[in-house]
């Protein structure tokens, strides 16, 4: 449940807010957080998938609630965006930044990523490295917000990382309607139901064998996609797999020397589905609080 405590106290800054962050994790790494954010809320899987993979570990997650949604954003916006969000994570003292983000992995990551002295991780390639491994026949399918499929950055990526030995054949769809269902807690209704039929009945009808959840509110679907797509169809969790990858870069603290704990940050209030997320994924809230940021 959602607790009252307030936010830690800020990390007192240096000239550079970058150097600060590399300095606060070097001398003392069991209180520097894991920097997350999203668009919105819907990032809170990737945080869930965090507790299970990292459970002794402090998340400070970030939700721009205020600037939702980045799908139908240009690319320019979106990366102004997400640097906004890293450069304030980085005033924060995060260890790393996880871009729990669809869009934002695909449009500003690749921009971004080398601009920061802490690891950068978004959700795509985590994604399409575990789809590329997953299928049989190289018939994949990918759902996501407008821009994350108009880039065509899974393609992409899946493509890259396919062994020789198949053919990709990915088949992708925007599904601009998902996220409002998601968002007004009709996670198993015959309305969503209908909607998914929509979008996956013609990837069905393509062979796939596998489908990317290319939107990190997706997994909150999970129950129901899989119901639709049935047993043979493998789901790519990208929540899930961004996880792995950050378990494969933080180094986790000794319990006696850490300091577990998620406190929530978002840019405008977003009280309803923020409840609908903490009791779907089961999630404790330290702390929670509006902060704005950008200009």
């Amino acid at each position: 449940m959602i607790g009252s405590s307030s936010l830690p106290e800020r990390p007192e800054r240096e000239d550079s807010s970058r150097l600060m962050s590399q300095k606060s994790f070097q001398e003392n790494p069991s209180k520097s957080p894991i920097g997350v954010f999203d668009s919105g809320i819907g990032g809170l899987t990737v945080v869930a998938a965090l507790r299970r993979a990292l459970p002794l570990e402090r998340i400070l997650y970030l939700g721009d609630t205020a600037r939702v949604p980045y799908g139908g954003k240009s690319a320019e916006t979106v990366t102004r965006y997400s640097r906004e969000i890293s450069d304030f994570l980085v005033t924060e003292g995060a260890k790393m930044i996880v871009v729990a983000c669809n869009t934002a992995s695909a449009l500003a990551v690749p921009t971004l990523a080398s601009s920061y002295p802490i690891p950068m991780i978004g959700v795509l390639e985590p994604g399409a490295a575990a789809a590329a491994r997953a299928t049989r026949t190289g018939r994949i399918g990918v759902i996501g917000t407008k821009a994350t499929i108009g880039s065509g950055a899974y393609a992409r990526a899946i493509e890259r990382l396919l062994p020789k030995d198949k053919m990709a054949q990915v088949t992708s769809s925007a599904c601009p309607l998902l996220v409002p269902l998601i968002e007004e807690g009709l996670l198993e209704d015959s309305v969503t139901d209908a909607i998914l039929h929509r979008y996956l009945d013609p990837m069905l009808e393509q062979g796939i064998d596998t489908l990317v959840l290319g939107c990190t509110h997706y997994p909150l679907l999970k129950p129901a996609i899989q119901r639709i797509c049935g047993d043979s169809v493998v789901l790519v969790d990208s929540a899930e797999n961004c996880a792995l990858a950050v378990h494969s870069l933080a180094q986790e603290s000794a319990s006696s020397q850490s300091n577990p704990r998620l406190d929530i940050l978002l840019t405008d209030s977003s009280e309803g589905f923020l409840k609908i997320a903490e009791k779907a994924l089961a999630l404790q809230i330290d702390s929670l609080s509006v902060r704005s940021v950008g200009h």
